[in-house]
């Protein structure tokens, strides 16, 4: 289960209408609305990025009233900073041979 929540973070930044609605959330929370203004794609693939940054919890979403507002999850933000550094770090391990290699 954690390799799934794992993956669902990474997929929230490899796409660039995400990475564009990431970088208008960088000032503060927005609307829906206003984002849709801001990101040039439709409302219901709009709605799709959104369901995946949500989904990622990378992002957090508030209802009030008849319109969601979205906004970075910082402590979230930061685990998935981490989990990059700590997949992508070079260690060596002596345990581990690459002798079937050979």
């Amino acid at each position: 289960m954690k390799k799934q929540a794992d993956s669902a973070i990474f997929k929230a930044f490899c796409d660039e209408t995400r990475l564009t609605v990431l970088e208008l959330l960088r000032s503060g929370e927005k609307c829906a609305c206003v984002l849709l203004e801001k990101v040039d794609v439709c409302q219901s693939t709009l709605s799709h990025h959104l369901k995946v940054l949500v989904e990622s919890g990378i992002v957090n979403a508030r209802q009030a009233g008849k319109w969601t507002w979205y906004s970075i999850d910082e402590e979230k933000s930061r685990k998935a900073a981490e989990l990059l550094l700590t997949l992508t770090a070079v260690t060596e391990n002596p345990h581990e041979s690459d002798d079937q290699c050979r």
